[in-house]
């Protein structure tokens, strides 16, 4: 994998435009692909940033290709942050070309290679979901708070005053994730949803996680690996499967016709958030309010008591 691709922090920060991007009296203009990293830039960076995501809710980064809009954004952004790990496969060359001029950093590239989970289908390609284990994801997010101040130095108390507070509470649903979830029996730990998405999930609170497609959505899901999950769904008296608010459930559906089929019934536990965050405005809009939300719709579906409303009381 090339340099640019590997977006290495240390030597972004050591080329001539990188200092002082901007000035007292002026924001630092980002560009962030996904919603997770758009608002982990704004709860970091706070008014010292002017933050424009281009995923919103419901969109799948996997196939995502950036529009006239998007390029022209990136193009007069100060810096530009993606997720990396080929989760924006189809952005990769715009990435590369904007990197050669301007700061462009892939977040989740910041993590140490044997953190990252691997998948037989994807070789050399590792899962890009790193934001489904919060720790995980405050990890990567830390060298984002000496690229912000780089950036701003003027801002700096404010930047770091702010990510240490960001980040405390994105460690903290993680805090709420291990409570609710460690509840639930080791057989009831059982994961089933349209993509390989949580992967990371699976691996941080001890569940045997399935999805129908792959880690991406652009890989196709065939009849024998549905056949092969409503085995599992009967076999194992599975009785909840999770659609995603970012996949059709089409595939999910027919998992549930194939086991009623078979005579045994199977619910929609809930709706989860995958590789896009809830609407803009709304509590589950933001990262902490998208892992609360899933967290406490998980260990709801399966039989945990959780509190009304998660982690702060604002789900609906």
């Amino acid at each position: 994998m090339s340099m640019t691709r590997r977006s290495v922090l240390a030597s972004l920060i050591t080329t001539p435009f990188w200092p002082g991007l901007a000035t007292a009296g002026t924001k630092l203009n980002v560009v962030a692909t996904t919603g997770m990293i758009g608002d982990s830039l704004r709860q970091m960076g706070g008014d010292a940033v002017n933050v424009t995501s281009l995923m919103g809710a419901g969109i799948d980064p996997h196939g995502y290709r950036a529009t006239r809009s998007d390029i022209v954004a990136m193009s007069r952004a100060d810096m530009v942050l993606w997720n990396g790990l080929f989760l924006e496969a189809q952005m990769m060359d715009v990435l590369d070309q904007l990197a050669a001029r301007k700061p462009v950093i892939a977040v989740a590239e910041a993590l140490a290679a044997d953190v990252l989970l691997r998948h037989a289908d994807y070789e050399g390609k590792p899962d890009p979901h790193v934001w489904m284990a919060p720790e995980l994801w405050a990890e990567a997010l830390t060298p984002v708070t000496e690229a912000l101040v780089t950036a701003a130095p003027h801002a700096e108390d404010q930047i770091r005053g702010q990510s240490a507070a960001y980040l405390a509470s994105v460690r903290a649903v993680g805090a709420y994730g291990t409570k609710v979830l460690s509840s639930l029996p080791a057989e009831s730990r059982v994961l089933i949803t349209a993509h390989d998405a949580f992967g990371y999930f699976g691996a941080n609170f001890g569940f045997e996680v399935m999805g129908i497609q792959g880690i991406s959505t652009e890989s196709e899901a065939g009849l024998q690996r549905i056949g092969e999950l409503v085995d599992i769904l009967v076999d194992r008296k599975i009785g909840a499967v999770f659609v995603e608010t970012s996949v059709s459930d089409r595939n999910i559906r027919a998992l549930i016709e194939g086991a009623a089929a078979r005579g045994h019934d199977v619910t929609i536990g809930g709706e989860l958030f995958s590789d896009a965050m809830g609407p803009e405005g709304t509590y589950q809009g933001t990262y902490v309010g998208m892992m609360d939300h899933n967290f406490t719709t998980i260990a709801s579906a399966l039989g945990a008591d959780v509190p009304a409303g998660g982690m702060q009381g604002r789900l609906a």
